[in-house]
C-alpha cells in the first residue's frame, strides 16, 4: 500500500504520469531468406561455395533464427550437380567441389518443409583493378578522406557491377552499384569516403560482376535502406523481391537472392 501512495504522490507533485503503451506491431509466418552468393575470386579456383538460409524474424527478434535440414544443390549447363551440405545447425550449407565459368548458366534448388525453391543466374565476370588513388582533403566537407578504386570497363557490352568496401575502423560494409550506360569502354572508378580514417587504416575494396537483374534488384534495396532516404513525400518502401521463387506455393515467396559474380579485390593502406 506504501508503494502506491508514493506513486500518486509523484504524479501529483510532477503533474504528469506515465503510462505504459503496448504497440502491436503485425507478425507473419517466418519466409525463407535465401543469401546464395557464389563469388569467384580472380586467380583463385573458386571451388568452395557457400549458401546461407535463414527465416525472417518478428521486428523486435534479436536472434535471425537458421534454416536447418534443407537440401540445397546447384546444376550447370554441362550436368554437373553441386549438393550443399550443412555445416551443423548452422544454416550454412557448403560445397568445395563447385566449378566457375563465366557466363555459364546456373540452376538453384532447395527444398526447405516440402517446399521446392528455384532461381536461375548467370556467372558475370569483372575488370581487374587497375590501381587505388587516395586524396585527404576530399568529400564536400574537404576533410574526409576519398578512395578512389580504378578499373577498365570492357567496350561494346553492357556491364553492370556491385561494390563492397570495407574498412578496418568500420563493421559495416558500405555498398554501391554502377552500369557503363555512359561510361562505356572507360577507366572508371569505384569511390569510397570516410572521414575518420587515419594513415596505417585499411580498406578491402571488392568489385563484382552482375547482372541487370541483380543491379536493379540491389539498387532498389540500397535506395531504400539509404540514409538520405525516407522523406516525407517519398514512396514509402516496400517488399523489394529477387530472383527465387517458391515453385510449391508462390504466395510463400522467399526473400533473398541467387547471384554469381567473378570479383576482383585488393587492400588498401591509408597513407
Amino acid at each position: 500500500m506504501k508503494q502506491v501512495i508514493i506513486l500518486i504522490l509523484l504524479c501529483v507533485f510532477t503533474f504528469s504520469c506515465e503510462d505504459v503503451i503496448d504497440i502491436n506491431v503485425p507478425t507473419e509466418s517466418p519466409k525463407l531468406v535465401i543469401d546464395a552468393s557464389i563469388n569467384w575470386l580472380k586467380d583463385t579456383p573458386g571451388n568452395e561455395q557457400s549458401i546461407k538460409l535463414t527465416l525472417s524474424a518478428d521486428f523486435y527478434e534479436d536472434l535471425i533464427p537458421p534454416a536447418n535440414n534443407a537440401q540445397v544443390s546447384i546444376t550447370d549447363l554441362n550436368n554437373n550437380t553441386f549438393d550443399f551440405v550443412e555445416d551443423g545447425q548452422t544454416g550454412i550449407y557448403q560445397n568445395n567441389t563447385f566449378i566457375p565459368e563465366i557466363n555459364g548458366v546456373y540452376n538453384l534448388t532447395i527444398i526447405y518443409n516440402d517446399e521446392v525453391y528455384n532461381a536461375t543466374e548467370t556467372l558475370k565476370s569483372v575488370s581487374e583493378i587497375d590501381f587505388v588513388e587516395q586524396e585527404l582533403n576530399g568529400g564536400f566537407t574537404g576533410e574526409e578522406t576519398e578512395i578512389k578504386v580504378y578499373f577498365t570497363d570492357p567496350a561494346e557490352q553492357e556491364n553492370y557491377y556491385f561494390f563492397e568496401y570495407v574498412s578496418s575502423i568500420e563493421d559495416s560494409p558500405v555498398l554501391d552499384t554502377l552500369t557503363d550506360e555512359f561510361i562505356n569502354g572507360n577507366q572508371i572508378f569505384g569511390l569510397y569516403i570516410e572521414e575518420d580514417l587515419e594513415p596505417g587504416d585499411t580498406i578491402t575494396a571488392k568489385h563484382f560482376g552482375v547482372s541487370e537483374r541483380f543491379y536493379e534488384f540491389m539498387f532498389l534495396l540500397l535506395q531504400q535502406t539509404s540514409d538520405d532516404g525516407g522523406g516525407p513525400f517519398e514512396t514509402q518502401p516496400a517488399t523489394v523481391r529477387g530472383n527465387c521463387i517458391n515453385l510449391t506455393n508462390p504466395e510463400n515467396f522467399p526473400f533473398g537472392y541467387f547471384r554469381l559474380s567473378e570479383v576482383a579485390e585488393i587492400q588498401y593502406t591509408i597513407q
